[in-house]
């Protein structure tokens, strides 16, 4: 869990400095990918976390 918020900060903070600082739109684009990464990182570690679990 606390790389996927690591992830998302790390993205949020590029987005805000490609959005802020001209000619740096490509900064924007990096923090929209790493923010997709970081869903697909909590999507994989959520389903996997559930096959593990036992049912009594």
């Amino acid at each position: 869990m606390t790389l996927f918020l690591l992830l998302v900060i790390a993205a949020i903070v590029l987005g805000i400095i490609g959005v802020a600082a001209e000619g740096l739109f490509y900064l924007l684009v990096i923090g929209v990918v790493v923010l997709v990464a970081a869903l697909v990182y909590l999507g994989m570690h959520m389903r996997g976390t559930g096959r593990h679990q036992r049912l009594r």
